[in-house]
């Protein structure tokens, strides 16, 4: 009934037009929440198809000769090039190498396609290539084959870096959100939300107390801790854009199980929080660059987490939640003040270019 006393006819009513139906591409398509995954769903997974492709892990596990592999590949487009705590070039080897270890792939070689802007200071070039030897080597991987490509000054900025990288995926394992079951313990490695404050804090000129660093770093060694402890992990998940909210929603799609966290154990420093308290921002959303999120069968999960919490990248591992019967595909959250909150796919990235 309207304010006129007119009955409405809504029967010619219809809901506002799908995400996927927008004419051009936002940066909210690169910022791996709902925007990209409609991207991937509706125009990418058609055009190529193919049942790897379908995995939609952050890598693809394939087998070659008889040896499985994990393949997989990454864009840099971060801004400014250098942060606290790292740089592009850190992104690009770390990146790639997280993205096969959450197969549970020990990396061993890496492509590097760098597109540079005409213009640049063959110092900063430099200086990014000297920064992803040294984590290449951090990481024990080879960067064994590589590009160069420059457009024209305007059409860029400064560098941008793809790598692509393979490893063997080991016998016995096997990662992917399908294996998840009600029961599983929810794992964290650390404190969530650094990377994408640092650099929020150097963009946008801002300060927030303390210094606040990237937590940038290469997890193949702590996924190895783990799966020395048991190779029937479920599925493993590095947060970067979107957060960890992005990849808990996934998994819980992915899985078909209902996800609970309990907000007071997820690890959030305090830097973090006071800047998303000022930015009105989640840090469940917070891109990181050093972490992961492990689904682990409940009779392993406290062998698993001694030794997470025995490895310097994963000193601050907690249990953060399970999967649950409940609610399949949501992910919800036990608030401080016992209310209960959906976590929902964010639309796109609440602060695009962190990678």
């Amino acid at each position: 009934m309207s304010d006129t006393g007119t009955t409405l006819d809504i029967t010619g009513w219809t809901c506002p037009a799908p995400l996927r139906d927008r004419p051009r591409v936002v940066m909210g398509h690169g910022g791996g929440g709902a925007l990209s995954a409609e991207l991937v769903e509706h125009l990418f997974a058609p055009a190529f198809g193919g049942d790897v492709l379908a995995q939609l892990g952050d890598s693809a596990a394939v087998s070659l000769g008889g040896v499985r592999l994990a393949f997989s590949t990454d864009s840099y487009v971060v801004r400014p090039l250098f942060f606290p705590g790292g740089g592009i070039g850190d992104l690009a080897v770390n990146g790639t190498v997280n993205d096969l270890a959450m197969s549970g792939a020990r990396a061993a070689y890496l492509s590097c396609g760098f597109i540079l802007e005409e213009g640049v200071e063959m110092s900063v070039v430099a200086r990014v290539a000297e920064t992803m030897g040294a984590a290449a080597r951090a990481a024990g991987v080879e960067i064994a084959t590589g590009d160069t490509k420059v457009v024209e000054s305007g059409h860029g900025d400064g560098v941008y870096i793809n790598t692509a990288g393979i490893g063997i995926i080991p016998d016995g394992v096997d990662l992917r959100p399908q294996r998840v079951v009600p029961g599983d313990v929810v794992i964290v490695s650390g404190e969530i939300g650094l990377h994408g404050v640092a650099i929020m804090s150097v963009r946008e000129g801002l300060e927030f107390g303390v210094d606040v660093e990237s937590d940038c770093a290469a997890l193949g060694g702590l996924v190895q801790s783990m799966l020395a402890v048991t190779p029937d992990l479920h599925v493993l998940r590095d947060p970067t854009r979107g957060g960890l909210a992005a990849s808990l929603n996934e998994i819980a799609a992915a899985s078909g199980t209902g996800v609970v966290i309990h907000e007071r154990s997820v690890p959030v420093p305090a830097a973090v929080a006071n800047a998303c308290a000022i930015l009105g921002l989640d840090p469940l959303y917070v891109a990181n660059e050093g972490k992961l999120v492990a689904f682990v069968p409940r009779e392993h999960a406290d062998a698993v987490l001694d030794a997470m919490r025995a490895h310097p990248l994963g000193r601050g591992a907690a249990v953060i939640g399970e999967a649950v019967d409940a609610h399949p595909g949501l992910v919800v959250a036990r608030t401080a003040l016992g209310g209960t909150r959906v976590v929902d796919l964010p639309i796109g990235e609440q602060l695009p270019r962190i990678c």
